[in-house]
């Protein structure tokens, strides 16, 4: 049955592993992630500072001994904020994925499996939120609601769940007439037990991909939202509120926008070379290119 998990899956898992190690840009992202998560755990340790502590004598201090990266216009530590910065704008941009996820993937099971009506009303509701520009829709969301990490995290949800309901709906049309899902109609199985046993299961790959890669972009809707100033709200460090501040000071102290950029930019691509990795590694297609040569 599709929904239950056969011994032969367990070496398909192995082989996977093989391919997604063989891929080094797909290594080197998940290595980096795996350090940042680290080095944000480990942040009282790593970092020494106080992210909120201000010293105004140490205010926009270069890069030392004492502080690595430098201080802010306030004297705060930069890489305790970074550190700090990390555990929030990681956790916005997974939660708000995870938002995107929960609510697009059973609009797309129910849509692709009932189709009539049904599947055009709510693709056409995934269709209006999809017509705004994402980062406009996620501002005017975000400002409606009020700044805070909870409402940026429901704004990218709302924003990024089209995505999720269309990659489904697309996998569960092509599911849902095989001969497996016949069989357990045949067999007298709910509609219910049919989409979370036998079809779930088999678009999760997908899934799982599209998941590594919305993060990347959640990631950077958070942290634009932030800039604006319609995000986290300070003192909290953030990435986005972080480089906002600091490009006042971009000819004084450029470290203050050059560092949480680059932690932007690092783990943006990480992510994407992470979802390029697993893409690889479970679309059947690839798969078996791969061991046939």
């Amino acid at each position: 049955m599709a929904g239950s998990i056969p011994a032969s899956a367990f070496p398909e898992v192995l082989r996977a592993a093989r391919r997604f190690g063989r891929s080094r840009t797909a290594s080197a992202g998940a290595c980096f992630l795996v350090a940042l998560l680290g080095a944000a755990a480990l942040a009282p340790i790593v970092g020494r500072w106080d992210p909120l502590r201000q010293n105004l004598s140490d205010a926009l201090a270069a890069p030392s001994e004492h502080h690595l990266l430098g201080t802010d216009d306030l004297g705060r530590d930069v890489l305790s904020r970074l550190l700090y910065g990390a555990r929030l704008s990681l956790a916005a941009a997974c939660l708000a994925v995870a938002i995107a996820a929960l609510s697009g993937i059973p609009v797309g099971l129910v849509a692709g499996y009932t189709g009539g009506r049904l599947d055009d009303l709510l693709m056409r509701l995934v269709d209006a939120v999809q017509a705004f520009p994402a980062l406009v829709l996620a501002m005017a969301i975000a400002a409606a609601l009020g700044p805070g990490l909870g409402n940026v995290m429901v704004a990218v949800g709302v924003v990024y769940m089209p995505r999720f309901a269309r990659l489904v709906r697309g996998q569960t049309l092509a599911l849902r007439e095989e001969l497996f899902v016949e069989g357990a109609r045949a067999a007298g199985a709910s509609h219910g037990r049919i989409l979370l046993r036998h079809i779930l299961p088999n678009v999760s790959a997908p899934i799982i991909v599209q998941v590594s890669v919305s993060i990347a972009f959640a990631l950077l809707a958070e942290t634009s939202l932030s800039f604006l100033g319609i995000g986290i709200k300070p003192p909290t460090p953030s990435w986005g509120a972080d480089v906002g501040r600091g490009y006042r000071f971009m000819r004084l102290a450029p470290w203050l926008v050059f560092m949480p950029g680059l932690a932007i930019l690092l783990t943006t691509l990480a992510f994407n070379f992470l979802g390029d990795g697993l893409r690889d590694a479970l679309d059947p297609k690839h798969a078996r290119k791969e061991d046939s040569s």
